[in-house]
């Protein structure tokens, strides 16, 4: 009896996330450095050397991850963290995070073969359309009771 051809082991899948909400800095931590750090965090294991690897302190981000706003990103860290082995849950874009994905966009964290590659951020075209559609009911709703 032959054994089937050993396939590449199941690697890390970072799950995307709506990035922490924070004002503009140019040294400040970014939707795209959120993502890089997650990735850094997922291919060296340790808080330290990924926080050095994006240019930020460790303790600015346990700072960031303790915020408000900043589930979707501590879920993120937790998978990276754990080398893919947490159960975070299914990821869903609930009603809050809607106007976040549509404005600023989803961070995608590309892994291949246990390496971070890159970060992307995509602006979520559903998203958008959904919470225009939130205005609109919200806005006749409003006309009904005669606003």
């Amino acid at each position: 009896m032959s054994k089937p051809a050993p396939r590449w082991p199941a690697y890390k899948r970072i799950p995307d996330f709506v990035p922490v909400p924070l004002r503009t800095r140019h040294d400040g931590w970014t939707p795209v450095k959120q993502g890089e750090f997650v990735g850094w965090l997922a291919q060296s294991g340790s808080v330290a050397q990924a926080a050095a690897f994006v240019g930020c302190s460790r303790a600015s981000a346990y700072a960031l991850r303790r915020r408000p706003g900043a589930e979707d990103f501590a879920a993120a860290w937790e998978v990276a963290a754990s080398g893919g082995q947490a159960d975070v849950g299914p990821w869903k874009l609930t009603r809050d995070r809607v106007a976040a994905a549509a404005t600023v966009g989803v961070v995608r964290v590309v892994m291949r073969r246990g390496r971070y590659v890159g970060t992307r951020v995509m602006l979520q075209v559903s998203a958008l359309l959904r919470h225009l559609g939130q205005i609109d009911r919200s806005r006749l709703a409003l006309d009904e009771e005669g606003w």
